[in-house]
C-alpha cells in the first residue's frame, strides 16, 4: 500500500459518466474503450473495499433503474432526456436533469454518503463539479480525449469538435481537484493546451483484463470464427468512423495486393457505425468495393469480450490506425493476446505499443508507408513471432489491478489536499466512511497500522 494513501481511502465514490455506460458493448455508437475503463476500474477498485456508484444516461425504457456490475458496484441509469436518439453533442441540453437526479440520489442518504466524485469525459466533469461543490467532497477528473488534441489531427471529412466542448473542458480541468491522464504525453497536452496545473495531474496508464487476454491457439480461433488457416489475416477492432481510420488498413491491404495480387490476405473489420461514420454507414464496405477486394474484407458486428479474444488470436497483426488516441485499449489487449500491433504513432499509442519489439508505430497515414510495414511483418514469420512473446510481457505491465492502485493513490492527494484547502469541517461526514473503508481493506488484505 502507498504511503501517499496510509490514512485515505474512499469509502464509496460516485462515478459519473453520462454519455456512454459502462454495461454497453463497445464498438458502436458512443461505447467504447471508456466503457471498459469504466467498468473494470470500478469492479477493481470495489474489490479493494472501495464501494462504487455509477450514474450513467439511461438509453432504453427496459433498463432497471439500478443494476449491479459485480460485487460492490452498482451502475444507476439515470433518465434525462429521450431514451434514444441523442449522441453526445446533444447531451449538453441534458445535463441539468442528469444533475438534478445526481443530486437527489445523494440527498435520500445521510450526508458523507460519496467521499469523492470520479467524472469520465467533459460532460460528466461538468456535473461532477456542481456535485463537488454541494457535497464538498473533491472532484477528480478523467477526460478520455481532448477536443483541441482531436482538432488538431482530423482526418480529412472529420467534423471538428465544436468551441462549446472546448470550453467546457477548460472549465472542468480549471476546476477539477486532480487530473487523472493516461500517459505523459496527455499530461503535457492537458498543462499546454489547457493550463492545467502540472501539479495536480496524475498519470494512471489504463489496462486490459490479463485472465481473459491470454495467448492461444491460433487455428483453434480462426476455426472458432470461420476463418482460413492459411490465410494472412490483419484484424481491426473498434468503431467504424474517421477518427479511427479503418479506411488506412483497407487502402494499406488494397495496395499490397496491387503488389502482389497471389497473397492470401484477408482483412477482419470488427465493431460499427459511430460518430461522424454514421453519416455514411456502408462507406468502408463502398471503399473495399471500389479498391477491388470486397471479397478480401470480412466486416463483423462488435463482439462480446469472449469472442473477441478469439478475433486477437485468429490474427497475425492487430492495427490501430487511429489519428488519436489517448491510450489505445485495442493495442494493449491485442498485445496480451500474443498479437503484435501495427499502429498509427499518435497520442498514447506511442506508450502503449513498443516500436521495433512488441509492434511497429507508422508515422502518418499514408498508404505506401502502411503497405510497407504491413508486408514488413507478414512477410517474416520469425519476427512476428517474436514479436507475439515480447507483446504478452509488455502487456503484462497495463493491468486493471495496477490502474485501481494509481487511482487510489490520486484519490487520497485529492482527498488530502481538499481536508487541508478547506479546513476540518471538509469531508468531516466522510471519515467515518473512510475508517470503515481502511479496516476492511485491513481484514481483507492482512496488513496491520
Amino acid at each position: 500500500m502507498s504511503e501517499r494513501r496510509s490514512e485515505l481511502l474512499p469509502h464509496r465514490i460516485a462515478v459519473l459518466s453520462v454519455h456512454t455506460s459502462p454495461l454497453a458493448q463497445p464498438g458502436t455508437g458512443d461505447a467504447g474503450g471508456m466503457n471498459v475503463y469504466v467498468l473494470n476500474t470500478a469492479i477493481e477498485l470495489a474489490r479493494r473495499g472501495t464501494e462504487v456508484e455509477i450514474f450513467t444516461r439511461a438509453t432504453s425504457s427496459e433498463l432497471p433503474p439500478v443494476a449491479e456490475a459485480a460485487p460492490g458496484v452498482l451502475v444507476r441509469h439515470v433518465v434525462a432526456g429521450p431514451f434514444e436518439g441523442l449522441d453526445k453533442h446533444e447531451l449538453p441540453t441534458q445535463l441539468c436533469p442528469f444533475t438534478a437526479e445526481v443530486l437527489r440520489q445523494e440527498a435520500r442518504h445521510l450526508p458523507g454518503h460519496y467521499d469523492l466524485v470520479h467524472s469520465h469525459y467533459w460532460l460528466s466533469g461538468q456535473v461532477g463539479w456542481l456535485s463537488r461543490d454541494r457535497w464538498r467532497v473533491p472532484l477528480v477528473h478523467t477526460a478520455h480525449t481532448l477536443a483541441a488534441v482531436k482538432n488538431a489531427a482530423l482526418a480529412e471529412g472529420d467534423t471538428p469538435e465544436p468551441e462549446t466542448r472546448v470550453i467546457g473542458e477548460k472549465q472542468v480541468i480549471a476546476e477539477a481537484d486532480r487530473l487523472v491522464a493516461n500517459t505523459g504525453d496527455e499530461a503535457r497536452q492537458l498543462v499546454d493546451l489547457y493550463g492545467a496545473d502540472a501539479h495536480r495531474i496524475d498519470v494512471v496508464p489504463p489496462g486490459a483484463d490479463l485472465t481473459r487476454y491470454r495467448p492461444g491457439d491460433k487455428r483453434a480461433a480462426r476455426a472458432a470464427m470461420g476463418l482460413r488457416a492459411d490465410e494472412q489475416i490483419v484484424a481491426f477492432v473498434g468503431r467504424i468512423q474517421p477518427l479511427k481510420a479503418p479506411d488506412v488498413l483497407v487502402r494499406a491491404a488494397a495496395e499490397l495486393l496491387r503488389r502482389e495480387p497471389s497473397r492470401r490476405l484477408r482483412v477482419l473489420i470488427v465493431g460499427g457505425p459511430s460518430g461522424t461514420g454514421l453519416a455514411r454507414p456502408d462507406a468502408l464496405i463502398e471503399l473495399a468495393a471500389d479498391l477491388g477486394i470486397a471479397d478480401r474484407v470480412t466486416f463483423l458486428p462488435p463482439q462480446p469480450a469472449d469472442r473477441l479474444v478469439q478475433v486477437y488470436r485468429a490474427a497475425d497483426v492487430v492495427a490501430v490506425p487511429s489519428y488519436n488516441e489517448s491510450f489505445g485499449l485495442v493495442a494493449i489487449e491485442a498485445q496480451a493476446s500474443g498479437t503484435p500491433v501495427l499502429a498509427a504513432d499518435v497520442g498514447g499509442l506511442g506508450t502503449a505499443v513498443r516500436h521495433g519489439e512488441s509492434g511497429l508505430l507508422v508515422p502518418g497515414h499514408r498508404t505506401p508507408e502502411w503497405a510497407d510495414a504491413l508486408a514488413a511483418l507478414l512477410d517474416d514469420p520469425a519476427r512476428l513471432a517474436r514479436m507475439g512473446a515480447t507483446a504478452v510481457e509488455h502487456a503484462e505491465r497495463f493491468s486493471w489491478a495496477h490502474t485501481a492502485e494509481g487511482l487510489l493513490d490520486s484519490y487520497a492527494a485529492a482527498m488530502a489536499e481538499f481536508r487541508a484547502q478547506r479546513g476540518p469541517i471538509a469531508l468531516l461526514a466522510g471519515d467515518t466512511g473512510q475508517a470503515r473503508s481502511q479496516a476492511l481493506w485491513r481484514r481483507r488484505t492482512g496488513v496491520r497500522r
